[in-house]
This record gives C-alpha cells, structure tokens and sequence, in this order.
C-alpha cells in the first residue's frame, strides 16, 4: 500500500524550533513528508533559532515581513499556499504546526476536500482549532526533555565526522522507540522493516559510519535488544528488564540524597541513572517521558512542566535513619565480635 503524501506548513510566529524533531517524527508516522515549509519573519529576535533547524531538517522558508504594526501576515501567506498545494493535487494529507485558532477555517476547508488533517501545537491551543483537526498532537506534552537536549547536541556538534553522526545513546532510545510504537505487540520488529524505520527517521544513518557492516551484527551491542530466530527470518526483541521500579525508586533516591537542596534538572538525573545502569530506557517500563515516570513515585516531588525533581523531606530523613540503622548494626556487630575475641583470649 502506497504511503500517503503529506505537506507540513509551519507557523513559526507560533510554534518554537525545539519540537521540529517531534513534529516530523509524529507525522512521518502517518506517510511521506513531501512539502516542508516555515512561514514567520525570520529576521525577528525570536525566530533566530528556526536557521539551524532549517538545514538540519531540510525545511524551506518563507519569509514574511509584517506589513502593518498589530497586524499578522503570516497567516495569509500560509493559508494561500496550503490552497495551491490542495489544487495540485500532489499531497493526501496537511499537517498545520501552529498553535492560532486562525487556522480553524482553513482546517475545516481542507478536511471538506478530503484531505487528512493533522493539526499540532501547544497546550494552551484553541480548542475550535484542535477538533477542527482529524488529529492533533500536544507538542509540549510529547516533548522529552533528555532526548530533546540529547538531540540538539548531537545535530549541533560538527567539528569532525564522528561528531556528524547520531550518537549511539540517542540511536538506541530512537530504536526502542520504534520497537514499541510500531513492532508486535509493541515488543519485536523484523530486522528488514526496522532498518528502514531508522532510516525514515535518521536519513543519515549508515552501520558502516560506526565501523559495521551487518546490521545484526550492530543491534548486537545495545543492551536493551536481542535477536531472535523466527520461522527463518530474524527480529529484533526489546529485553526485558531486570530493574524493578522500585530499585530505580531507590536509585533516584539515593542520588538526589546526595545533590545540594535534593534537587536536579531531570535530565541530569536522568543521564546520572543511565550512568549507573546503562541499559536503563524509559521506555521499558511503558513511559514516553523520564519526568512523567518520576511522577509515579511518591518519594519524589517534580515541578508542573517535569524539568526539575526534588526529594521529599520524609523520604530524605528515612534514606538517614535507613543507613544509621545499618551503621549502628554494624558497628554493634564490630562490637560483639571484638567482646567475644577479649573473652576468649581471658580464657586461654
């Protein structure tokens, strides 16, 4: 079956460049992204981290000065072209990045032709927009803030080759990702459709950047997948984890315990957990986000956008009484043995 054609038009007045990643990614599991384009004054303070996002993406602009103070013509230039890409009949689908209710009409205007709309923005999006929509995604839910920061450094990072390429952490969690959201049962994927998933997503990717050239032999050193023969064909199987969530509970305890005021960005406290148990993935245990696993422990308090974690007080003063009971149990052990050694030299 032929994937459906999708132009994704983008209002940058609107929408921030730190979800492109998540907006192309959501959308390109529904088809093939075939119009890319940015409407908004580039040339404006606010809109000056859209550049990077344009050549890392392959995105084209559309520059619109503001004609009149108080007026927006943004929306006018987008609204023409989604009506001259609907008239060409090249595209099955629209997806609108914005978070402006102004988009409603047009919303509405392209689902009455046929076409598939898929709407995305933020939270505080209208909700006519939002149901005018066949979908729509909220962008600042969906964002993660590890692998967003994750992905900024390595797309950002290009002093050599090896800093060109995605960084394998971030290429194993974009693996595992895949497995769940698309494999069976949300646990396997054969090996052939998961090699062009990768692709779809990272068009760059190539096992011969990292010195491979079997893509069993690849997936072979992430930790959190193993291969399976099946009915002579091979699958990649995501592992099932031997870390209870509880003893990452006490993990999380145990290091914020150490930190100045109990409290860490979650993304630190996120890289210093992997550090500890590298084949930790979020995703294991049926989460999309690090912060919104953190909210499921009551020994933890994480602020309302999830980017800050901070140990509650009882559970701090518990972790102390913990380690003083095991301190005066051993030093009440240390004790008895050297009563029992004086005793038993008095008796000889």
């Amino acid at each position: 079956m032929e994937e459906k054609k999708f132009a994704l038009l983008i209002d940058a007045d609107n929408i921030s460049s730190k979800y492109i990643k998540i907006i192309i990614d959501e959308l390109g599991k529904y088809g093939t992204v075939t119009y890319k384009r940015l409407y908004g004054d580039l040339t404006r303070s606010n809109n000056q981290s859209w550049r990077n996002a344009l050549l890392s993406h392959s995105i084209n602009p559309v520059q619109q000065y503001n004609y009149t103070t108080g007026k927006n013509s943004t929306d006018s230039a987008m609204i023409i072209d989604a009506m001259d890409i609907l008239y060409s009949g090249k595209v099955d689908g629209f997806c609108l990045a914005t978070s402006d209710s102004d988009f409603t009409r047009l919303a509405m205007r392209l689902r009455e032709a046929g076409m598939t709309v898929i709407g995305m923005g933020e939270s505080k999006t209208p909700e006519p927009f939002r149901v005018s929509c066949e979908r729509f995604f909220f962008l600042d839910l969906l964002l993660d803030d590890t692998q967003n920061a994750a992905d900024e450094k390595a797309e950002t990072a290009v002093d050599s080759e090896e800093d060109a390429i995605t960084p394998l952490p971030v290429l194993e969690s974009m693996i595992v990702k895949i497995i769940i959201e698309n494999g069976i049962d949300g646990t396997s994927m054969d090996l052939g459709e998961l090699g062009s998933r990768i692709t779809k997503s990272d068009p760059a990717f190539d096992i011969r950047n990292y010195g491979y050239n079997k893509f069993s032999k690849f997936l072979d050193q992430f930790g959190s997948i193993k291969l399976v023969n099946r009915n002579n064909s091979v699958s990649a199987v995501l592992q099932e984890t031997s870390l209870s969530l509880q003893a990452i509970e006490g993990e999380v305890i145990s290091i914020l315990s150490g930190e100045k005021g109990h409290t860490m960005n979650t993304g630190a406290l996120s890289n210093a957990l992997c550090k500890i148990h590298p084949s930790f993935n979020v995703q294991n245990y049926g989460y999309n986000r690090f912060s919104k696993m953190l909210t499921e422990f009551e020994s933890v308090k994480v602020t309302s956008l999830g980017r800050v974690v901070t140990l509650v007080e009882s559970s701090n003063k518990s972790g102390k009484k913990t380690s003083e009971k095991k301190n005066n149990k051993n030093e009440g052990k240390k004790k008895a043995a050297s009563d029992n050694s004086k005793t038993a030299r008095k008796k000889n």
